[in-house]
């Protein structure tokens, strides 16, 4: 295995893969996963290659040539995207249409991650994939802009894989930030109960997405969430009850009582029905994925004392 820089390599003779968006969460995930595998692969974070610039990114794909891409950089800041309209489109649009035309032109199998932000969020059943898209933020405009650019530039073998409610032991997200509250934290804990989704562990989801880069799985629109469903406020509870706290000092509230630049979906829960035609299974249970990785968050919680 060698080591440089923000690179990982393991030699393998039979695939090499390369991940944009490296040092994010799901990034950090894919590369546990493609060690875990033994398949040689390189990590790549923004400073390595800003897949903004086109002409950068045909000339570091066509060097690599990596046999599949996996892009996991975007601009995710949902609330800040709304006063940098610009730069969240750079990253989120241009950034997968310049991975999709570098990708097609040496022959690499592209996955693409997006979110359930494409949708309007306004429905009452799982959202399928050839569902009417509808953003209602910046961030959600972006990230279907870079839907289509991928699908309009190399239809026949890229993967586009939506999801949601991503939390990882890295970076920042929602359940590293109610494990804090739970085990440092004392009073009320309020939190959402009117948005549902899935919460979804980064390390379910790379599992999926390696397993669906290896696959001979058709092109196309899947959608990378756990199963169930669950609010904000629900997701909260199930995150203190394993932390070993209080979880009644996790109080559910409406939307209308946090002010929020962007828009949250009310109705984020994904349809797995894709999958089917695969042979990649459907992830399981939140409840079971959570408990999985509770131990992981914990101890990355306490050691950033």
């Amino acid at each position: 295995m060698k080591r440089g820089g923000n690179h990982l390599k393991i030699v393998d003779i039979q695939m090499s893969w390369l991940i944009t968006g490296g040092s994010g969460q799901l990034g950090i995930a894919v590369s546990l996963e493609l060690e875990r595998c033994g398949i040689a692969f390189d990590s790549w974070s923004s400073k390595d290659l800003d897949i903004t610039q086109r002409a950068s990114v045909g000339d570091a794909i066509e060097r690599y040539s990596p046999d599949v891409i996996i892009n996991c950089a975007a601009w995710t800041d949902v609330d800040n995207a709304e006063n940098h309209e610009i730069d969240a489109f750079r990253v989120n649009k241009n950034g997968p249409e310049n991975l999709a035309v570098a990708a097609k032109q040496s022959n690499s199998k592209l996955i693409h991650v997006s979110t359930d932000y494409v949708f309007s969020g306004e429905g009452q059943k799982p959202w399928q994939v050839a569902d009417e898209i509808n953003p209602q933020s910046v961030y959600g405009r972006s990230k279907a802009e870079g839907e289509c650019r991928v699908i309009a530039n190399y239809p026949e073998n890229s993967f586009i894989i939506r999801t949601a409610w991503l939390y990882s032991p890295w970076g920042k997200n929602f359940a590293k930030t109610m494990t804090k509250l739970a085990i440092k934290g004392e009073g009320e804990v309020r939190v959402v109960n009117d948005q549902v989704g899935q919460p979804t562990s980064a390390m379910d989801l790379a599992k999926q997405i390696v397993d669906l880069g290896q696959s001979a799985s058709q092109g196309g629109i899947y959608h990378g969430t756990n199963s169930g469903q669950a609010s904000w406020f629900e997701f909260a509870q199930e995150i203190f009850k394993h932390a070993g706290s209080d979880v009644g000092r996790v109080s559910p509230v409406t939307s209308s009582e946090f002010r929020r630049a962007a828009k949250r979906p009310s109705y984020s829960v994904l349809s797995h029905d894709e999958w089917e035609s695969t042979s990649v299974k459907p992830l399981r249970d939140w409840r079971i994925a959570l408990a999985d990785a509770m131990p992981a968050i914990l101890s990355a919680v306490k050691a950033e004392e």
